[in-house]
This record gives structure tokens, sequence and C-alpha cells, in this order.
């Protein structure tokens, strides 16, 4: 897999894949941080007199009214603050009046492309790796860049199809993020702790079965904490918690074949019924584990710490983990959101901009997409 360095890119028209996947509020975004970490190859490629075009998802587009709502518009104002020149925004991905604006910019111009999953209605054309599609973008350059780690996870027709047309290579961010976190895949230092938050077990599920092997302790915060206390017989109330019974059954099975491993919470805040955060005795008890790691991986958060009556379980966390002296690597958007929000993001070895696709190169050593830049 060649990194961008690699590539003669003097005066090339070269198609870049990005993660601009940001989180929204009232249309206005929270984090520009995937946004700023794409800078350095946007740069370099602007030192080599490229035309730059840049593709990225946003959202998931599901139905017709779900295009306006992921528009990468507000994107190309925060990018050409941050690059402190004009980035011309294209409200289509696809067609001929797209080709014919990206044929028509000059060497020296950036040019964002609207979300790559306006394809996906009413068929799923990006996500199924559609060949035209892959094809089309293709053709709007003479080299392909692949630097959105964060969806490298899946092979789509813009982080994977394009690969196949055009010579290509992975930019800094996926370089450095594969880099960085290669101490957790090879030659791993024991003991090897995970903590696991987030709402929905039932989507990680997949990650945490290929985890307990790797790990030495799997500690539990967030949604998937209740789920895992809910299979072991506790009332959750109203709490966020898997309902299928399938998933009970195979996270009744992890707690009794990795009982050794697996560490659920002691104490909780709860409201109206519902588990919202995880208290000091359960940071507490973390910390013995963490006390003996040589290294940590953190996904996903104690609880709603969003809500300021419920940050308190992470908060402490995160203090007990900033003092430890431990290696502590942060993944996923939500997390480094959470690091960030609460005044830790100079605190930790390393904070992985990708989510799912962080998990997954953890878990099984490889991405999707990254394959087809082989």
């Amino acid at each position: 897999m060649k990194n961008i360095k690699e590539l003669d890119l003097k005066d090339k028209r070269v198609i870049v894949r990005c993660d601009f996947n940001v989180p929204f509020k009232d249309g206005e975004i929270l984090d520009t941080n995937k946004i700023e970490m794409s800078i350095p190859t946007i740069n370099y490629l602007l030192d080599n007199n490229c035309k730059v075009i840049l593709l990225s998802h946003l959202g998931r587009v599901k139905e017709e009214s779900d295009k306006n709502k992921n528009t990468l518009e507000k994107v190309a104002q925060v990018l050409s603050k941050l690059l402190k020149r004009n980035v011309k925004f294209v409200c289509e991905c696809y067609g001929r009046q797209v080709k014919q604006i990206v044929d028509e910019a000059s060497l020296g111009e950036v040019i964002l492309l609207q979300n790559t999953r306006w394809m996906d209605y009413p068929e799923k054309l990006e996500s199924k790796n559609n060949e035209a599609l892959a094809k089309f973008w293709a053709s709007l350059a003479d080299v392909y860049v692949n630097d959105a780690f964060g969806s490298c996870h899946r092979a789509h027709a813009s982080t994977a199809g394009i690969a196949k047309y055009l010579p290509h290579a992975v930019g800094f961010l996926v370089e450095k993020e594969i880099k960085e976190l290669d101490i957790l895949i090879h030659n791993t230092p024991r003991p090897f702790t995970v903590f696991m938050g987030g709402a929905k077990v039932d989507d990680k599920l997949p990650i945490i079965k290929a985890l307990l092997p790797k790990c030495d302790f799997l500690l539990l915060g967030g949604g998937i904490a209740n789920s895992f206390l809910k299979a072991c017989g506790v009332d959750v109330g109203k709490s966020i918690a898997t309902t299928d019974e399938e998933v009970i059954k195979e996270l009744k099975t992890l707690l009794s074949d990795y009982k050794e491993k697996i560490v659920l919470p002691k104490d909780s805040v709860a409201c109206d019924g519902a588990i919202m955060d995880y208290g000091e005795k359960t940071v507490n008890k973390y910390q013995e584990y963490i006390n003996e790691s040589n290294i940590v991986f953190v996904n996903g958060t104690m609880g709603k710490y969003e809500d300021d009556d419920f940050k308190k379980g992470t908060l402490t966390f995160f203090e007990m983990l900033a003092r430890s002296g431990k290696s502590v690597i942060i993944g996923g958007g939500d997390t480094v959101s959470a690091v960030k929000k609460l005044g830790f993001e100079d605190k930790f070895q390393f904070l992985s901009t990708g989510g799912g696709a962080t998990l997954e190169y953890i878990a099984n050593g490889k991405l999707e997409a990254l394959e087809w830049m082989e």
C-alpha cells in the first residue's frame, strides 16, 4: 500500500476521499476535528499544484428528504476558512454537470462534491460499491487518494471502487492512524485493557467477540454495560439496553466464557427509571484494572456525558486515566468529542478519528477498503 509521497503528483488531478462525517446540531457543525485532520493531505496536494477534488459521505440517505438534511455545504465553508482559500462546492456528486465543473476547474483549485451517499437513494449505489459510479468518479482525476480512515471499514464506491481504476495511495491521516494503532495489533504490551461504552451492544457485538480473545480486561460503560447487566438478570428499567433475546443469550455466553475478563459497573446514576451514568465505585473498581495495565484503548463513555447532570462518571474516568501514567488510545468520534468537551484533548497518547473503523482495525487487523489499496 503506497503512501501519498510515493506518487508523482505534480500538476495532477487528484480525487481524495475524506471523512467529513461531522456531527451537526440545528444546522451547525459541532466538532470540526475531522475537517481539520484532512488539511495536511490537501495542502500537500496544493503544494504540488494539483487540482483537488474532494469526496465524503455525511450521515445516511434512506429517502429523498435525507438529502437536504445531509448536505456538505457547511463543510465547504469551514474548509475554506481552514485552507484560507476558496473551496468550490458542487451541489451534486454525479452527472454531466459535475464532470463539466470539475473539468473546467484549474490546477490549484479545491472542489468539494456533494455527499456521496446522495447516490444511495433510490438505489444504494455508493454503499454497494457500484462499478459505474466508481468509474465516473475515477473519470474526474488522474490519481486517487484515500484519506478517510473513519470510512475504511466499508468497501464503498468512493472508498474502494475508485482504486480499481486509478493509481492510488493513502493520505497522511490514514498513514498516521495505521502507524499509531499498530501497537494494539502487533506486539501489544500486556496487560491490554479495553473500555467500551456507547449505546447499542447489538451493533458492537461482533467487535466485542473479536476483541475478547485479544485483550486482558474488558471494562464496560454506557448502554453496553446496561445490556450486559440485563443479561446477568439485573433490572435496568427504562435504560438503553438490547431487547433482542438472541443477543441476550450471546451476552450470557460471553459472561460465562470470559468471566475473568469482563468487568461490570458497581454503581449507577439513574433518572426516571433509566441508568444515565455510572458512579464513583465503578471508576474506583476500574482503576484497579487500569493500574495493572500497560496500555488502554477507550471507545465510548460512562454515560450521557453531554448532559451536565450525567457527565461525572465520564469526567472522573478520564481524570483517572490521565493520572494513571498509562498509554491511552481513544477511538471513536463521540469519544473524541467527549475527551475534547471535558478538557482532556492533550492528556492521552492518541485520539483516533475512526469509530467503527478503529474498532474493526483493532479487532481484525485489517480494513475492507484498504485491501483495495494493495
